[in-house]
């Protein structure tokens, strides 16, 4: 049976467990008739998953449901500038507040298609956002008149088999009855599966009462259980085969450690272990980048020679929440046999050719920390690379790029939450490391330009709920021009994010990757340092902009205590040589021309 095939069942033993709850605590309350509208059902229930901002843009289909959005004293309406920057918004808070789920609210049709881009890349990153979409009424969708919004042609269901292909789990709430059963179905199944879910939420049903008693069953969002005997098996083959490495094994960690709740598991692996770890880029800062035994960043061919020798030279490799895509593993140049692999996924495990589906690693891992701790004694005399970048020594003042990073590397403190787009900004922050209990939020699988700038505004709302630190966005010239409306709403809401805008004059990746002098990669220069002002701020008061030409510049302003404090919205213009790249973008962008053949056959 496929792991696809043993989550759904998984996920149906959870709703009828969660089902045959709910009937006994209703059964055992003495309170009859508490009843509620469906529309204040949902948004109690997200609340009690701990969601305090709801992404979107209102619209007549889902203006009554947003009434109890703005009404209810916990959550509040964030009110965006277009649904592709609330889905980007939402992912990034679901990303920030780990274990809990972004929500974007969309009207029919229109509303609901321009979201999808970023449903779909939460869908590929494996983040738990719920689009909840207000739909015409019951009556209209049976009578299918020729509304506004509609394709014209009846199809009312047609936006509804689009999300299909973008989120684990959808659900039609047109019946009262079941209205609450559903949500519930799928709420779990997106904080579960970390994965996208999509709600139709009728008009007048959002307005129709139900009892209100399910809501005093919490949701089970814990990981089903592993079967104890196959899960057995898989901890004695591991144990077999880092007995038969001899301790040489080393910890690999992805971005599925993080979006799947296991950090603290994987913690107490490499320290009661004593395993070498390194991260793979999508896993950035799922290990602390300060502890003492880890190496640092493995991308296949691009890594540094050191990590790669180290990494590939281990005869045993523990991977913990891979997601072996082109830029996360210097496009699947990953040197590392099957043989010597252990994969551990949240739903599957394999152990070098065999797949071990429902044996999650949530429930795995505790007990495999208990199996390896007695090798400890040796593992600790495994050699591990010390994560560093000295700043360069060069004989200029142009601020390159091989020069920026280690430097802005030192202007990061603890909790930072550090935000890279996609290409120039996310390569180049690879090589550094971040201080203690920073986060990195990037998108580098399904990398869609302007991305970081919506999910910049989440994020930050997302740090503010958990005391962290700065919101510091890197983002280029070219990316923000997509989606740069957000800075207005972060400035109406007091966010305070640092923002380095890194001004090449252009598609810098694109460069790279194909036509280096062509046209089509060249964009407008706007007045940067104007932004801020014209979207709502006052320069100089709530908002302060910078435009800094050389090293001595920049090293100035990242030395200033003002602005290191972060105290308003501040935007930095970097001015910076057009055709540079960082080390790893140009590594990349040559494995991906080969792949990409741009070459006419003669």
């Amino acid at each position: 049976m496929s792991s696809q095939a043993v989550a759904s069942l998984q996920a149906e033993v959870t709703r009828l467990r969660h089902e045959l709850q709910t009937l006994k605590v209703e059964g055992e309350s003495t309170v009859a008739g508490e009843t509620m509208f469906v529309g204040q059902y949902l948004v109690e229930r997200l609340v009690q998953l701990g969601v305090t901002k709801m992404f979107g843009v209102p619209g007549d289909f889902n203006l009554g449901f947003l009434d109890f959005v703005e009404d209810h004293p916990k959550i509040d309406w964030v009110g965006n500038c277009n649904e592709l920057n609330a889905s980007y918004a939402a992912d990034g808070y679901a990303r920030v507040n780990e274990g809990k789920i972004g929500v974007v609210t969309t009207t029919f049709g229109v509303g609901e298609l321009s979201a999808m881009n970023g449903i779909a890349g939460a869908f590929s990153e494996h983040v738990p956002v719920l689009h909840l979409v207000g739909v015409p009424s019951t009556s209209q969708q049976k009578a299918k008149p020729m509304l506004h919004h509609t394709l014209g042609d009846g199809r009312y269901d047609a936006y509804y088999k689009a999300s299909q292909q973008f989120t684990i789990a959808q659900a039609v709430l047109n019946n009262k009855d079941t209205a609450a059963a559903e949500i519930d179905r799928v709420l779990t199944e997106c904080l579960v599966m970390a994965r996208p879910v999509y709600l139709m939420l009728p008009t007048d049903v959002a307005y129709q009462r139900i009892p209100s008693k399910r809501l005093k069953t919490p949701l089970s969002i814990e990981p089903p259980a592993n079967d104890p005997d196959v899960e057995n098996f898989v901890l004695d083959e591991i144990v077999k085969l880092v007995e038969e490495a001899q301790n040489d094994a080393i910890i690999l960690v992805d971005a599925c450690a993080i979006r799947h709740g296991v950090k603290k598991e994987v913690e107490e692996l490499y320290k009661r272990t004593g395993f070498p770890v390194y991260s793979a880029p999508m896993g950035k800062t799922a290990v602390s980048e300060s502890y003492e035994r880890y190496g640092g960043i493995y991308v296949g061919s691009v890594s540094s020679p050191a990590v790669k020798e180290k990494v590939e030279a281990a005869k045993l490799i523990i991977s913990i929440g891979a997601l072996k895509s082109d830029f996360n593993t210097g496009n699947f140049t990953y040197h590392i046999p099957t043989q010597r692999t252990i994969e551990l996924h949240s739903d599957h495990t394999r152990v070098q050719f065999a797949g071990f589906p429902g044996i999650g690693m949530k429930r795995l891992l505790p007990k495999l920390t208990e199996r390896l701790h007695p090798f400890k004694g040796e593992a600790v005399q495994i050699e591990v690379p010390k994560f560093q970048l000295p700043v360069p020594q060069e004989d200029n003042d142009v601020i390159s790029q091989a020069w920026l990073w280690p430097r802005v590397g030192q202007f990061f403190r603890s909790k930072d939450i550090i935000v890279a787009e996609t290409g120039t900004s996310s390569f180049g922050v690879l090589d550094i490391p971040f201080p203690p209990d920073s986060i990195f939020v990037s998108q580098i699988l399904w990398g869609s330009i302007g991305w970081t700038v919506g999910a910049t505004l989440g994020a930050a709302f997302a740090g503010r709920d958990r005391g962290l630190g700065r919101t510091i966005l890197f983002v280029g010239d070219g990316s923000i021009q997509l989606t740069v409306q957000e800075l207005s709403v972060m400035q109406r809401w007091g966010l305070k994010p640092i923002i380095f805008l890194l001004n090449n004059s252009g598609y810098t990746i694109e460069r790279y990757l194909h036509g280096m002098e062509r046209k089509y990669n060249d964009i407008t220069n706007w007045k940067w340092t104007k932004l801020l002002d014209t979207l709502g701020g006052e320069e100089g008061k709530t908002c302060k902009s910078y435009t800094v030409r050389t090293k001595q510049e920049l090293s100035a302003l990242l030395d200033d205590p003002t602005f290191a404090r972060a105290d308003v919205i501040q935007l930095v213009e970097l001015i910076m040589p057009q055709k540079d790249a960082p080390r790893a973008l140009k590594v990349q962008a040559e494995l991906s021309g080969k792949t990409n053949r741009y070459v006419a056959e003669f």
